[in-house]
């Protein structure tokens, strides 16, 4: 089988599976960490070089602070999990906005942990202006965006997962998912079974890689 070397993670869905559980929307949060968590170890057992978790945007901090505050302490809760594995943790963000969690500013530089190996990025108060913004004041070719990106230590994707039935990329790093295949779910993250995961695979599996050409 064909193994990803990169993986992008959007687990959406929370607030929706709060809901159908009789819950208020902000609970939905914390039932999305364990399943982050066991992603995570699925993609280390398949040999994947990099994972990137969706955290949340800046546009999803308009919403209200009780959500605000929920999904941001889980993020928080989930790159400290991975604290404790064999990887090399990189979050990206608006370090410059309140809304960045200074708990997380360490790993803002990619930090190894354990014995290292695959890279797990989480994108935390993340914006896709905000990524591109250096490029403005650039003089550069197509073939030269990537350092001139805020996220130029992330690489490209090659197979982007999405629960939650949604059928779009919420601005998902545009320049690393310009060739991404794109695989929906429609089961709520906080519902993820390991399933989810060997079915995109094998789905990805079956895709004719082009990258354009």
């Amino acid at each position: 089988m064909r193994i990803p070397k990169h993986i992008g993670i959007i687990p959406d869905g929370n607030r929706r599976w709060a809901l159908s559980n009789s819950l208020s929307k902000d609970k939905g949060y914390d039932h999305g960490i364990n399943p982050g968590l066991e992603v995570f170890k699925l993609c280390q057992k398949e040999n994947i070089q990099e994972v990137t978790f969706y955290g949340f945007t800046i546009d999803n901090t308009k919403r209200p602070s009780d959500q605000k505050i929920a999904f941001t302490k889980a993020c928080i809760d989930s790159v400290m999990l991975l604290t404790k594995e064999d990887c090399e943790i990189l979050v990206l963000g608006n370090t410059e906005s309140s809304c960045f969690p200074k708990e997380l500013l360490p790993f803002t530089k990619r930090k190894k942990f354990g014995s290292g190996g695959i890279k797990a990025n989480f994108l935390i108060n993340y914006g896709w202006e905000w990524d591109l913004n250096l490029l403005k004041n650039a003089d550069i070719s197509k073939k030269h965006i990537q350092p001139h990106l805020q996220s130029k230590d992330i690489s490209r994707i090659d197979l982007i997962i999405r629960w939650g039935g949604r059928r779009r990329l919420s601005g998902l790093l545009p320049v690393q998912s310009v060739y991404s295949d794109f695989y929906i779910l429609d089961n709520y993250w906080p519902d993820f079974k390991k399933e989810d995961f060997y079915d995109a695979l094998s789905w990805y599996n079956e895709q004719d890689i082009t990258l354009g050409g």
